[in-house]
């Protein structure tokens, strides 16, 4: 394939989906890595994408896109659950701890155990919680709107958060980036996930690789209120040296932490 044939399919797929990886791009166009990195490095050069670690994202707009629960649920499953696994022993027994909405958070309930109490705004988390939570595991719901991605937000949500400390406020992200922080399409939701963010003794991001490099409208936190970001690729941006980025990668656990000096 020539690689003007590349490009334009490169493009192509970014045209309908917010990301693209470089290991799925080799796979589907018959090529190596290493072709298609030269390929993003191009395209990054000319402003026709945006080089991000393990892929590419659009440079067309900010990402103003809310996709629902359902939409993301079934995504980098493999990468979501070793995200997961790798918050959770970060945990201590007798925690209280914050869950915010998205479907990598949701998938840290299953390595959830007592005793613990949870403040969370995820409907799925909260049910899931209520049908499965082992004994010792105490759950508070807040109240508020529901949002496309299942959370409560909006001024209930928000008083609600306000009115209690956590020790650890694991939350998802739409987009993570070096210079923008933490972001999401929902004005709402980035107001309630900043109340979140200043009610916890420490702030772990839970976001899969995908999303480093994405820039969403609405700011919940910069990048140096972030105590820790669980990731399955470790990002080579410097600006994330600000924060503790731990490394899961997928299918094992943790092979590299470092630490804020």
């Amino acid at each position: 394939m020539l690689a003007a044939d590349r490009h334009a399919a490169i493009l192509a797929k970014l045209g309908v989906q917010r990301t693209v990886r470089v290991s799925e791009l080799a796979d589907s166009l018959g090529v190596s890595e290493m072709t298609i990195r030269r390929d993003i490095d191009g395209l990054d050069a000319v402003g026709a994408l945006r080089k991000v670690h393990g892929g590419a994202t659009s440079r067309t707009a900010l990402n103003a896109l809310e996709p629902g629960f359902g939409a993301n649920a079934d995504q980098r499953t493999d990468a979501k659950e070793s995200i997961a696994a790798t918050a959770a022993t970060l945990i201590q027994p007798g925690m209280t701890l914050a869950l915010t909405g998205g479907t990598t958070t949701y998938r840290l309930v299953e390595h959830l155990s007592g005793p613990l109490t949870v403040l969370t705004n995820s409907l799925p988390a909260a049910d899931k919680l209520h049908r499965t939570a082992p004994p010792g595991v105490s759950v508070l719901l807040t109240g508020g709107e529901r949002s496309p991605s299942e959370a409560l937000v909006g001024p209930i949500a928000t008083s609600t958060v306000r009115s209690f400390n956590v020790d650890i406020c694991f939350m998802g992200a739409h987009g993570v980036d070096a210079s923008a922080g933490i972001t999401t399409p929902n004005m709402a939701e980035a107001d309630t996930n900043r109340a979140f963010a200043e009610q916890c003794g420490r702030l772990v991001v839970l976001a899969d690789s995908t999303k480093f490099g994405t820039v969403s409208l609405a700011r919940i936190a910069g990048v140096d209120q972030v105590s820790c970001i669980v990731t399955d690729s470790q990002p080579s941006d410097p600006g994330y040296s600000l924060t503790t980025s731990v490394l899961a990668a997928q299918g094992s656990t943790p092979s590299h932490t470092q630490d804020t000096p």
